[in-house]
């Protein structure tokens, strides 16, 4: 319930990349985390996006883009693996509380891509159901292994293109709602050094040209 709600995945988009530019700059204005907003959520919520990201501990999402409470509507889970109980959660969010907005968002030195990568160059399983989370990831592995991927933002680059497919391909609610022109997905790479989040892939909203300097070209559809 920001003062003023997106009007649509542009929008939102830009909200979404203001409060992760203010966050890498150090300026952060920290929005709608006090009483008054807590007490105006009691009984409704209306987020903006909603955010499917990694578990790693340093990739809070409210932090991160410098929103507040009802703000984003969160999904994490190691190495942003989805499985049913993610898809179901993102479509409550687009569905129920009318996000404009999906993001998957991946970052640099992930332990689940990196754990996945080691299980596919020595061929041995994981322990426990942390081998669940490398059989999800391990699509995105072999296709950046067989594009002649080396380095780590290369394959994690990989895995949030592979994963923004996956969710658009299994769920017809979100495929439905893009294709209306009421949500778009959006891949984002964030980086632990400096903060920022960087565009990756898009469908359903055309991306800004890259800036100078980046290594990966945004993807749109």
């Amino acid at each position: 319930m920001s003062d003023a709600f997106p009007s649509g995945p542009r929008e939102a988009y830009d909200l979404l990349l203001a409060g992760n530019h203010r966050f890498a700059a150090g300026t952060p204005l920290h929005p709608n985390q006090d009483a008054a907003r807590r007490a105006d959520l009691t009984s409704v919520q209306r987020p903006f996006a909603v955010l499917l990201g990694c578990s790693d501990s340093r990739l809070a999402a409210e932090i991160i883009f410098d929103q507040g409470l009802g703000d984003l509507f969160v999904v994490r889970t190691a190495g942003h693996a989805a499985g049913p109980e993610v898809l179901g959660s993102i479509e409550y969010g687009v569905s129920v509380l009318d996000c404009p907005l999906v993001v998957v968002l991946g970052h640099d030195a992930c332990g689940a891509v990196a754990a996945t990568r080691a299980a596919v160059t020595d061929g041995r399983a994981a322990p426990g159901y942390l081998r669940d989370v490398i059989e999800r990831v391990t699509p995105s592995v072999l296709a950046a292994h067989a594009d002649g991927a080396s380095e780590d933002e290369e394959f994690i680059a990989t895995h949030v293109r592979h994963t923004v497919d996956f969710v658009l391909d299994r769920s017809r609610e979100l495929a439905d709602q893009v294709a209306r022109g009421r949500t778009a997905v959006v891949g984002l790479t964030y980086r632990l050094a400096d903060g920022s989040a960087r565009p990756v892939v898009a469908r359903g909203l055309e991306l800004p040209a890259e800036r100078p300097g980046t290594a990966s070209r945004a993807e749109v559809g």
